[in-house]
Formats: C-alpha cells, structure tokens, sequence
C-alpha cells in the first residue's frame, strides 16, 4: 500500500454532492455507526478490557496533555478571544507527532506521515486558534485509520469510546479551558455545545434502553450530577451548565428541544441523521476535510485557483476565491466556516467573575449566558 499525506479537496457543491455519495463518506457513517452500537448500555464506569493498542493510544493523548501544562497561556487580560499560546502548543504537536507514533503497536512507519496528519488537526485551527465539529471529525479519523491498520481490532470499540475519546474530550476541555479556543464558525455547533457533537450522539447510545432515565432528566441538577459520572450525554450537560447559568432554552435551545424526546433510541437515531447533515453533508465542514489513502478522494477535481496556497487556511473559501479561467470573486455559497470570531466561552466565564468582584482561579463557576 501507497500512503500520503492527507490534503483537501472540496471547494465546490459539487464536489461535495460526489463526497456524499463517496465511499470514504460511507465508511466514516458506518463507523460512527460500530462505534455508536458498541456502547449501548455501557457506563462510563463500567469495566472495559484494553488492549496494548487502546493503551498506547490513551498514552499518546496523556502526552498532549502534557504539553499543554508545559505551555501556559500567555498574558492576554485585554482580549476574549484565542490565546496566542496555542500557536505554541500546537507547533509542540506537531514536533514530536511522529515520534508519538512511532511507540503504537503494529503501525508502519510509512504510514505515520498520513495517520499523523490527522492526529495533528483534532487539537484545534492554529491560524484562527478555534475549535469545532471539523477538528473533532479529524480524531474519528485518527482512531479510523489505526483500526484499518491493525493497531487495534473489533473487540476495541467499545474501549475506543468509552476510554479513548473520553480520554480526548476531557483533555480538548483542558485545552479549551487553556487557551479560550473560539468555538469554529459563527454558530457554535448547532445548539448542542459550542465544540462538540460526538459525545452527544455516543453519549445517547449508552442511555438507549435505560429503565429510569428519561431525556427530560437533563433539567434535574441533582440527576445531572449523579450520572454525569456513568453517562457521556449528561456529562457533557454537567459541563454546559458550569460555564452557563442560564437555562437550556436560552443558551442550548437545540437541547431543550430534544428533551422533549420520548425515548434515548429515538435521541440517539436523531443525533445520527443529524450528524450526517450538519457535518458529514456542510461544505464549512467538508472543506476542510482531509483525504489520503486510507480516507481516500476520487472524485471530480476541485478549481485551480489564483493567489492562495493549498495549505493556506483560507483555500477554497468565498471570500477569498479567485478561479482561474472562470468569473473573478465567484460565489460558490458558503463562508460561514471563517465568520464573524465567537468569544470563548472560558473568557466571557472569567469576564463576568471579575465584573462580579470574585478571585480569578482555574476553576469555572456558572456565569449568565453570553
């Protein structure tokens, strides 16, 4: 096998209407879909068998972590936005990547340019120093291409959720926390948390078939923080509610309304459409996705285009597009993916606590909706 360094290829709706219809879109479904099965009915703190592949994997993210505490924010009071030092800590990442790789069981070197490449883009954007559904589909694909590579099997998945991307959302949470990552694009992601996706969509496969436990059970503090110790859904409420203080309907409106849902089975199969269209089938997204050889493109080819560079962050975006041979400025209809910057959450959080004459501190307290 042929490996690559994965690069993008989208711009174009029509590029995009190939990708859905793709076999690289149906595998990366279907996994979602394995994984999603694989943890119906399991807990958190249930016992899970981990391989020597899950465990080096949760050693390589244990390993990010690191660096984050060995790369403090710099002094940045006057803005609520990103802080510079993420530029820092994600150049860190991207020195010791391969070496990071290089310690997974049964991974070929030769692939470690392709599958690295991946790992290196779930951290967040280095240019616009945000984080979104896109950065987060990157870790999927991480986790995707060990298992196509034997560096773990089948009988991982369960760990894959359960150990390896909760691992990686409580160290992204570092990271957000950290470095006031701006959540990517001008609407957070659709109501549900300004970051993620996928840990509402597994969180509700473990809930599917739960004797007691109704949807409508996130608005119950005391049930919240009970679980929020079992349960990747309501964890991730738990978070929500200690940076805002306001209720559901206002802040995460999208939530509110899937309380409402009967049943988890039904939560779960909506999170999954859902995800289909808000990000496997959302050029802002798809834009950015990265095609190599496991993940692989052969569709139509995308414009040659004037004045930017393939790995420019702005490639393929509206409002810098020029195609060659083809009208100046045109609109291929998106844009969003830049728009208008979002301030961290974690800075309107320490803005309000100061305002309000408390102590500045590592911890998050609850702070009016901003």
């Amino acid at each position: 096998m042929t490996f690559q360094e994965p690069r993008r290829f989208i711009l174009t709706k029509e590029q995009l209407e190939w990708f859905q219809t793709s076999e690289t879109h149906k595998n990366i479904l279907a996994y979602i879909e394995i994984l999603n099965e694989a943890v119906v009915g399991a807990r958190l703190t249930d016992a899970c068998d981990e391989s020597e592949g899950i465990r080096a994997m949760i050693n390589v993210i244990d390993k990010v972590e690191l660096l984050c505490n060995e790369t403090p924010p710099v002094n940045n009071a006057a803005s609520r936005f990103g802080n510079p030092a993420f530029r820092t800590f994600y150049d860190k990442i991207h020195e010791i990547s391969h070496q990071l790789h290089e310690n997974l069981p049964n991974l070929p070197k030769e692939s470690i340019p392709e599958v690295s490449t991946y790992f290196n883009e779930s951290w967040g954007s280095r240019a616009r120093i945000d984080y979104g559904s896109g950065m987060e589909l990157n870790f999927l694909c991480w986790m995707y291409c060990l298992e196509h590579l034997g560096v773990i099997g089948q009988t991982d998945h369960k760990a894959l959720v359960l150990r390896v991307f909760w691992r990686y959302l409580k160290v992204m949470r570092t990271l957000q926390s950290t470095y006031w990552l701006e959540p990517a694009g001008s609407h957070g992601v659709w109501g549900l948390d300004d970051y993620h996706f996928l840990p509402f969509l597994w969180g509700s496969a473990q809930l599917r078939g739960h004797k007691y436990i109704r949807p409508k059970a996130i608005h119950d503090p005391e049930v919240v923080e009970e679980y929020s110790k079992h349960y990747i859904y309501f964890a991730c409420i738990a978070f929500i509610n200690s940076i805002k203080s306001a209720s559901l309907r206002w802040h995460s409106p999208m939530l509110d309304d899937i309380s409402a849902v009967k049943t988890w089975d039904k939560v779960n199969s909506g999170m999954i459409k859902m995800f289909k269209a808000e990000v496997l089938n959302k050029l802002p997204v798809i834009q950015h996705f990265l095609f190599g050889s496991i993940l692989f493109y052969d569709g139509p080819m995308p414009p040659r285009l004037n004045g930017l560079k393939e790995n420019d962050e702005h490639y393929g975006h509206s409002h810098t597009m020029k195609e060659v041979g083809g009208p100046v400025d045109r609109d291929f209809g998106w844009g969003d993916c830049c728009g208008i910057p979002v301030p961290s959450i974690f800075a309107a959080a320490k803005e309000n606590r100061m305002k309000a004459g408390g102590l500045d501190g590592p911890g998050i307290r609850p702070v009016p909706f901003d």
